[in-house]
């Protein structure tokens, strides 16, 4: 799902599962902290670029490969089961904050289609830009989820709070140039190559900098965030260890299964 190649100072880092749009599978969930453990070892690395291989950046959760493995079917009140819940959702999380934590400036590169978990991912990158054919989308009230790997706490951190409850609430989608509008990216490029190579050629500035005053300028301001972050991650996962398994829910997978709308009840 992810390969990562170091050439020179630069990380690269992609998603690599092209042939289901680079949905995010339990490989993927399992496999960053990895990725980005290596790129933090590797004290000749200065920055990192993130992307997707193929037509979309990635189109968020493999639904039908993560949802089983949460363990939210059944009825009744089952402690076991929501302890475990609460877990994985933790360790999900850390496959953003691992990003966002990582000892060295991301800057993600976003081409094509970047919904929902994608969102989660991005947000954690220290900055992202487009190519003008990208999609963005925080998708999880169209799927009866509160968000809550990390797009809840982050993206009113990135663009304004105001607009940012738009996006979750209404759930719609939106293109490259209102991101760039609202400050979500920084800037559009006209395809996949050339976003590409403009975020590599900010890797590469900033890699010509002198990297302990990078790093340090990147610890320092994350610190000024990172524990309300902490905190309200661990809020959100006790919410959804508490309130995820819903009928909703089952309702959002079968349509979204089927390619069918949705008429949620609230139950």
């Amino acid at each position: 799902m992810i390969t990562l190649d170091i050439q020179g100072h630069i990380a690269h880092i992609k998603l690599d599962r092209p042939e289901k749009l680079n949905a995010m599978n339990w490989d993927f969930w399992q496999g960053m902290p990895g990725i980005i453990d290596k790129v933090n070892a590797d004290f000749n690395v200065r920055a990192a670029v993130l992307y997707g291989e193929g037509k979309a950046f990635s189109v968020g959760l493999d639904v039908f490969d993560v949802i089983p493995r949460l363990g939210v079917t059944g009825t009744g009140p089952d402690g076991e089961r929501q302890r475990k819940l609460h877990q994985i959702i933790r360790d999900m999380q850390w496959t953003a904050t691992c990003v966002e934590r990582c000892r060295v400036p991301v800057i993600a590169a976003v081409t094509g289609m970047c919904l929902g978990g994608a969102i989660d991912l991005i947000t954690a990158c220290d900055l992202r830009v487009a190519s003008k054919d990208a999609v963005f989308g925080v998708r999880e009230t169209k799927m009866a989820i509160v968000a809550d790997i990390g797009t809840l706490q982050r993206l009113p951190r990135v663009i304004a709070p105001g607009i940012a409850r738009e996006l979750v609430y209404t759930g719609r989608d939106f293109d490259a140039n209102y991101a760039a509008q609202i400050g979500l990216v920084n800037t559009v490029f006209q395809d996949r190559d050339d976003a590409i190579n403009g975020a590599l050629a900010i890797a590469e500035e900033i890699a010509a900098n002198a990297p302990l005053a990078v790093q340090g300028s990147k610890q320092v301001m994350n610190e000024s965030s990172s524990r309300d972050i902490d905190r309200e991650l661990e809020y959100v996962a006790t919410w959804n260890a508490a309130h995820l398994m819903s009928q909703d829910l089952g309702h959002a997978i079968e349509c979204f299964a089927t390619k069918t709308t949705p008429n949620f009840q609230g139950k």
